[in-house]
């Protein structure tokens, strides 16, 4: 047994009430399924699991976040506002700059440009500053177990997240993560972490939350195996024939995201572009909001591949003109 979760269960036996009071999961019936499976699947330590969840505490925070309203989406102009800053810019050149070595190394090694890497960074956390405050114990168990609407997804994910503590030998009543349980510089959910992320310095421990060697190589991995294809294009700027072309030409929230249309297509619809492209290339169109009007472009394959991260085409292309400007700025 690890020497964490023996050390849990020699607290809660000697302190049960500092470490396992009423209000926690060690006794909550879908907890107590998820240790069977874990038992009986994973070949887990039944005590050792019943003291964890017993640690874990029902956060009223976490439920408040998730059942807030959507806000309405903002067009682009404002949306782009977040992220396009300078602070977040000049932040990003300071951050490349102390990390270069892993960076380029990463670029060389996967073909994801190292400003691409940053850009993710930088939108997802602020380069590190705001990794998030909750434990992840808490959140996933919050959402497993009192948040019915999304309860398989997070239980699966407090599965794969008590699989990768066992894996790298982390405390699971430690780390750190968003209010959906998203940990480290790069956001990951459990289950993308163990997908995704890897050792990238090689001393045996794959660590997103304090290791920013790590986090590079898991970034840029995250892409690789999504499909990055090096070296091609992401995104080209277009033209419409009208600002009232079908709806259903362009990109619609979370659809419409695949490239399957040719730039053919596309011209022949009034989508047009002037980059050397390939006529049967195939790509998405995107309609932005500007506060004076509209700006379009045709997303490529690799667009694609950075919207696997988030599903929304305004974000990949905050990431990808960040990224530029990143890239401007480091060679500048």
């Amino acid at each position: 047994m690890p020497h964490f979760l023996k050390a849990i269960i020699l607290v809660c036996c000697i302190w049960p009430t500092l470490s396992c009071a009423a209000d926690n999961y060690g006794t909550h019936p879908a907890a107590l399924t998820v240790v069977d499976e874990l038992v009986e699947q994973e070949g887990f330590d039944r005590e050792a699991l019943l003291q964890v969840f017993a640690q874990a505490q029902k956060k009223q925070g976490i439920l408040d976040a998730m059942s807030r309203p959507a806000e309405k989406t903002k067009p682009w102009y404002a949306y782009r506002g977040i992220f396009l800053t300078d602070k977040r810019e000049n932040d990003g050149v300071e951050f490349y700059n102390m990390h270069r070595k892993e960076l380029e190394r990463a670029e060389q090694e996967t073909g994801v440009p190292a400003e691409i890497i940053v850009a993710i960074i930088g939108v997802e956390t602020s380069y590190g500053r705001i990794m998030g405050s909750y434990r992840v114990l808490d959140a996933l168990t919050t959402l497993a177990f009192d948040y019915p609407r999304r309860a398989e997804f997070f239980t699966r994910e407090l599965k794969s997240y008590l699989l990768l503590t066992r894996e790298q030998g982390f405390d699971p009543t430690e780390l750190k993560g968003s209010y959906a349980g998203a940990m480290g510089y790069g956001q990951f959910m459990p289950s993308s972490y163990r997908a995704y992320a890897i050792d990238f310095d090689g001393d045996g421990v794959t660590d997103i939350w304090n290791n920013k060697t790590d986090a590079i190589g898991s970034v840029a991995n995250y892409f690789v195996e999504h499909g990055w294809r090096a070296g091609e294009p992401v995104v080209f700027p277009a033209a419409a024939s009208s600002d009232n072309l079908p709806l259903t030409t362009f990109v619609q929230g979370r659809s419409g995201l695949k490239p399957e249309r040719s730039i053919a297509e596309f011209a022949e619809l009034g989508v047009t572009t002037t980059a050397e492209v390939e006529p049967q290339a195939l790509a998405t169109a995107m309609k932005f909001e500007l506060e004076d009007g509209f700006e379009y472009w045709l997303g490529m394959h690799n667009f694609y591949v950075i919207t696997r991260y988030n599903h929304s085409a305004m974000y990949a292309m905050s990431v990808y003109q960040l990224s530029q400007r990143l890239a401007e700025l480091i060679d500048g």
